[in-house]
């Protein structure tokens, strides 16, 4: 099972109060555990990743074991404590302004 911690807002439209579990089928990478997460929860479909490109959308960032993922490969295997859920894997809303 993986851990996902989303922002307030999409806690809010996915109707979750805490952390979601999933179920990802092979390995766990940010696109399989989006896949999951967008497939449990069609609501946030749009609202991380762009519809067509599947992008991360600005202002989102993703963060694991204290390492900030949002610049890896979408592919790129996540830590083996986001895998194992020992640890959760945080999408984290972005601050812009001056």
């Amino acid at each position: 099972m993986i851990r996902v911690v989303l922002p307030a807002h999409l806690r809010t439209l996915a109707r979750v109060d805490d952390e979601v579990t999933l179920d990802v089928n092979g390995r766990a990478t940010q696109r399989s555990v989006l896949d999951a997460l967008e497939t449990s929860y069609p609501m946030l479909r749009g609202t991380i990743r762009d519809h067509v490109t599947h992008q991360r959308r600005p202002f989102l960032r993703f963060f694991a074991c204290e390492e900030d993922l949002s610049l890896e490969a979408p592919d790129a295997p996540l830590p083996d404590a986001v895998a194992t859920g020992a640890e959760p894997f945080l999408v984290v809303g972005a601050m812009a302004g001056g």
